[in-house]
């Protein structure tokens, strides 16, 4: 009895190092993975908002990405898989990933970025690592947002979409076969997104998996693309559909909104004030009657209010709210800000629904959003309590490169 008592204590221990083991696996591989664009938007000449969804079968993924920011116009996007499933397709995808993360921290230190040579170089460096019969599928990707150009390298990868403002889909097939070590020479290719509104990338762990009608989703994904405006519409159309996930699912979902004269419904400017909080709250509810969420507008106006324009951080909000002088400091600020808040509301109309967003500017210095993984990852901290519900009672929040400007979307 003693004996399978011990047994099993030690058994248990196994399980709870094992369990530890992957917990930390799983988070390396989260510090591995890279995006630049963490609750961000894209605010070059035109506002874009990227998204991703990540899925993986198992702890170690055979998928990888990264979304980086080369300059103020131009963004890098890279998917790869690896061949299989298990701790040798990871391996793989983890090291190169790693290794182009690297090299690309280098190239935009000395601002010398080339596609070609990240390409090659990182090509060199996994040539002596993949095994005789293993390949890599990968997505190089460069968009120039100021010319709308896109530059590509897709080595096996299944096809780009993209939506034109016809709403046509336009497919980009691989240009280059899977990545080995026995891989020599490339192809880059470029064209003009130009007319593109919304972009799709994706590796073939979502279009090769079975659906409750017993296809492949790939017979899906085109028209579920066209119906969906942001990432977790796609990913309701993904999950609604398939059937049991059998291997690991990746995508990059990329909207490009016209927000302009054309669909700008309603501007204001307010004053750094609480009465102007009160006012401003009034003022979009009789714009919006019940079309857009108020909550999320209440929270983000209050940030702009008191962490922006007032410069009030979390710390100090808490420290104060301890003493009871945090509506007392308020006041005072107030009487020498003289920074202003501008909403504007913007209706976007698809083919098949309409979309209200709501874009708040303040005067502050503005904040790094890639804290926000913090706040995300334990919603039950006090500090940053206001981005989490918006972001909760909306589609999406994103925040300009500077973080003093944020809009959310709502689905009318």
């Amino acid at each position: 009895m003693q004996e399978k008592s011990r047994e099993k204590s030690l058994q248990e221990e196994k399980d709870a190092y094992a369990s530890y083991q992957e917990e930390l696996a799983f988070q390396k591989e989260l510090n591995i993975l890279r995006n630049d664009f963490y609750y961000k938007m894209i605010d070059s000449k035109e506002i874009s908002l990227v998204d991703f969804f990540y899925q993986p079968l198992d702890t170690l993924s055979g998928d990888a990405y990264s979304a980086r920011r080369i300059n103020a116009d131009k963004t890098f996007y890279f998917l790869v898989d690896g061949m299989g499933k298990g701790l040798s397709a990871s391996l793989s995808a983890m090291a190169v990933t790693v290794f182009v993360n690297h090299l690309i921290d280098k190239m935009i230190e000395y601002e010398n970025f080339s596609l070609d040579i990240l390409i090659q170089e990182s090509m060199d460096f996994m040539k002596p690592i993949l095994l005789d019969e293993e390949a890599l599928s990968v997505d190089y990707i460069l968009f120039d947002n100021y010319s709308f150009e896109l530059e590509y390298a897709k080595f096996a990868m299944p096809p780009f979409l993209l939506e034109d403002n016809a709403n046509n889909v336009i497919k980009i097939k691989s240009n280059n076969p899977p990545m080995s070590k026995w891989s020599e020479t490339y192809k880059i290719d470029n064209c003009s997104v130009k007319n593109i509104h919304k972009f799709l990338f994706y590796s073939d762990g979502i279009v090769e998996n079975s659906t409750l009608e017993g296809v492949a989703y790939n017979s899906f994904i085109e028209n579920d693309f066209i119906d969906s405006f942001t990432r977790e519409e796609m990913k309701k159309h993904v999950l609604d559909k398939i059937a049991t996930q059998e291997d690991d699912f990746t995508f990059i979902f990329i909207n490009r909104l016209e927000l302009n004269e054309t669909t700008l419904i309603s501007a204001k400017v307010f004053e750094t004030s609480l009465d102007a909080v009160e006012e401003a709250n009034s003022w979009y509810e009789s714009i919006c009657q019940n079309h857009c969420s108020g909550l999320a507008f209440n929270e983000l106006f209050t940030n702009a209010y008191e962490h922006g324009n007032l410069g009030i951080d979390s710390e100090i909000k808490h420290q104060l709210l301890e003493q009871d002088k945090y509506f007392e400091t308020l006041v005072s600020l107030e009487k020498e800000c003289t920074k202003k808040i501008t909403v504007k509301i913007y209706n976007i109309k698809t083919a098949s629904a309409q979309y209200r967003v709501t874009q708040i500017t303040d005067e502050g210095e503005g904040f790094d959003t890639n804290q926000l993984a913090t706040i995300f990852r334990n919603s039950k901290k006090f500090n940053g309590r206001g981005v989490f519900v918006s972001r909760k009672n909306s589609m999406g929040i994103y925040y300009n490169s500077k973080g003093n400007s944020v809009l959310f979307l709502t689905k009318i």
